[in-house]
Parts: C-alpha cells; structure tokens; sequence
C-alpha cells in the first residue's frame, strides 16, 4: 500500500488504537512486527497514519496482539459502545460468558401479552 505524505485523520486514529493495544501488552514495534510479518517500518507509518492498510492486514496485527480485529476499530473515547467493548476486553475471559448471558437476559424481547 502506498505510504501518504499526510496522515489521514481516520487511519491515524486507528493507528493510534494499534499504538495503544501494542504498548498496553508491553510489545515493541519490532515484535509486534515480528509476530504480524509486517515489517516494523510499515507498522510505523500505520501507527501514525500514513500508511493505508487493508482489512488483512487489521486482521495480522490483531492476532498477533491476541484480540479479535473489532478491537482495533472501537475508539473508547468516542462511543459507548466501544466502551463497554474496551471494557469486556479488560475483564478475564471467564466472566465473558457469565456477562453474555446478563446481557442477552437484558436484551430479550418482553413477552407478549395475551388479551
């Protein structure tokens, strides 16, 4: 993908995302790297917006961070939604089933009533 001379405003957020996700496990650049087979030059550009990616490429960096790629799209400090994501994500992955189960409960349609 070819690198831009300005950063996109939307690929520098998510480059920021990936930014936040790698430092929060402790991983450096070259691991990170390591571990997508991307190239620790073109994770750069990506942290900082210059670098067009594409959807395989979320996909590389997010397995090789250990998160589903929805992660790397859900910007916390913009929507609650991506919040509650941002949240599930910290929790221990055994109350995610006990959570899925809460939240389905809330969820359910209201029965309906008989007249």
């Amino acid at each position: 993908m070819p690198r831009r001379t300005e950063p996109s405003p939307f690929s520098s957020k998510v480059g920021a995302r990936i930014r936040e996700l790698r430092l929060e496990r402790n991983m450096s650049l070259p691991a990170l790297g390591e571990a997508s087979s991307i190239s620790k030059g073109h994770l750069s550009n990506i942290e900082h917006g210059f670098a067009a990616i594409t959807i395989e490429t979320v996909d590389r960096i997010a397995r090789a961070l250990d998160i589903p790629p929805l992660y790397i799209l859900a910007f916390p400090a913009e929507d609650e939604r991506a919040r509650i994501a941002d949240a599930l994500r910290k929790l221990p992955k055994g109350d995610w089933k006990k959570l899925r189960k809460e939240i389905e409960g809330r969820a359910a349609p209201a029965p309906k009533k008989r007249g």
